[in-house]
This record gives structure tokens, sequence and C-alpha cells, in this order.
């Protein structure tokens, strides 16, 4: 029973990244070829756990996409601290039916970002929707998604509990 509990975290991760649910974005490694009439809005959130020391902003508020059209778009972080800090995003899109047709082929959430005290760059986001959302009749009233990250310090209990709150909340 206790290896039962440890392991249900790490597997129902898995689970919402292979099925979107709860908003959970999926990873690509390439757009696809066929690019659709239909468009949709999506707009950009940015938020910093609490008590860490980066500005964190999109650095455009919306962009209107084709269905199956990438679209590129840029964060800005920075630094604000005195010290060297590594940060970690947390990333969902809503609603968050949304998730499973949301792919990004690029994204500075695939790792980690340290940054020196005072330092500022900008990180880029590639992603696109899925084709197969315009078939999806639960689509149908989908105009505006919204893609949101939060920035915590890696490997801090605050991450750890955000990471847990997240999926309590999707469950």
């Amino acid at each position: 029973m206790v290896g039962a509990t440890f392991a249900s975290v790490p597997l129902y991760r898995i689970f919402c990244q292979v099925t979107g649910w709860g908003g959970t974005t999926q990873v690509s490694e390439a757009a696809p070829t066929q690019t659709l009439d239909r468009q949709v809005s999506v707009q950009f959130n940015a938020d910093t756990g609490r008590d860490f020391m980066w500005a964190f902003t999109p650095e455009q508020r919306d962009v209107t996409l084709n269905i199956g059209a990438q679209a590129l778009v840029s964060y800005k972080a920075e630094n604000k601290g005195s010290k060297t800090i590594t940060g970690t995003a947390i990333y969902n899109v809503s609603p968050p039916k949304v998730g499973k047709y949301f792919h990004k082929t690029e994204c500075f959430c695939f790792q980690e970002q340290t940054l020196t005290a005072g330092e500022s760059v900008s990180m880029p986001v590639l992603f696109y929707i899925d084709p197969a959302f315009d078939a999806d009749p639960y689509m149908d009233d989908v105009h505006v998604i919204t893609l949101s990250y939060t920035f915590y310090e890696a490997e801090t209990k605050a991450l750890d509990e955000a990471l847990e709150n997240f999926y309590e909340t999707t469950e």
C-alpha cells in the first residue's frame, strides 16, 4: 500500500501528460502539415511563486493563429535578486479540455533556467494547436485559450507544494 501511494503522484503526472488532463500540454517533435482555416486566440499569462526573485512576463499578450499552424512567442525573465537563481516552470492551458490538443515543439519550460543576479533573458515557446481540435465537438465553444506559466525556484519546498497542489486540483 505504501508503494502504491508513493508511485501514485508520478503515475498521475504521466497520465496527465499523455491525456492532457487538467490542461497539461503535449510535447511534439514537429508541427503538422495541415493548417485549417479555423482560428483561435491564445493569451499568455506569467506568474512567479511567492518569494521568487524573478520578474516574469509574456512579451506579447496574445496571438491569433490558424489551427495546425505554428506560433512563436516569448516570455521575459529577469533575476531581481542578488545571487544566481535556477528556476523551473509549471505550465498548463485553460480551458483544461484543450490540453490534449495544445502541442509545444520548443519551450523554455523543458529544462531549468539559471539567471545570474540582474540577468535578463527572452525565452521562446514554439507551439501549435492539433488539427484534431477542429473535429472534436467538445471544442466548438473554444475560441480563446490561455497558456499559463508559474516559475518557482528549482528543487525547493515551494515547488514541491505547487506541483502537489496542481495535481490534486486536476483530479
